[in-house]
């Protein structure tokens, strides 16, 4: 490893967990690390330095166990299986693993959870989280044609109306405020994110909508 790429990684790891990078002090069990490697899949990529602690204290990996380790993740729990790429560096007389994801062209990739119930993740800030039905939706519908015109019928009336007056609200809270059922409320919402009327917003676990700039 030289000089210039022991810098890079050590100013990565100044930057802490972010949208972009995990670290994992250790790695003991596949499947939580499983969810690491949709949420990243599933939103911009990202990299974990395995033998970092949470603080950013270099700790090195013991074995090659670590690796062996995310490379069951990705193909038992995880549904494509997810192809990463590995690098070892020595810094500070210690081993740190580095495993990149790239995002995934193809979404949802889900992770197989204690319950094994397959389950798609995102990466908001340094935490990873369930993906809310709707983003579920949109990506499903992702290669099916949009169409160029949209003419909003009563119900999706209603439901702009509502975001106008109250943006940011979670699909229950839209549900319950307006009466529309959750399975159509689903759809609409689907539709119009995809059509770039309604935005998500993801904070922490809450996904949020509201109308997309241009409709406010």
């Amino acid at each position: 490893m030289s000089l210039s790429e022991t810098k890079e990684l050590l100013n990565r790891i100044k930057l802490g967990e972010n949208q972009y990078q995990d670290f994992k002090f250790e790695i003991n069990d596949a499947r939580k690390i499983a969810r690491s490697l949709s949420a990243f899949s599933n939103t911009s990529g990202g990299r974990l330095l395995i033998g970092v602690k949470d603080n950013g204290r270099i700790s090195g990996i013991r074995s090659e166990e670590e690796f062996y380790m995310v490379e069951s993740a990705a193909s038992r729990y995880c549904k494509p299986e997810i192809r990463f790429e590995s690098r070892q560096h020595r810094i500070e007389s210690k081993q740190v693993l580095e495993i990149y994801i790239p995002e995934c062209s193809d979404k949802p990739v889900f992770a197989k959870d204690d319950n094994n119930r397959w389950m798609a993740y995102i990466r908001v800030a340094d935490e990873n989280h369930l993906a809310n039905i709707v983003q579920l939706s949109v990506w499903e519908q992702a290669n099916e044609p949009l169409g160029e015109t949209l003419v909003y019928d009563r119900i999706q009336g209603i439901l702009l109306e509502h975001l106008k007056r109250h943006p940011g609200q979670e699909l229950g809270r839209i549900a319950k405020d307006t009466g529309i059922k959750r399975r159509d409320l689903i759809v609409d919402l689907t539709k119009l994110v995809r059509f770039n009327v309604v935005e998500m917003i993801q904070e922490g676990s809450r996904c949020l909508f509201s109308l997309s700039e241009d409709q406010r």
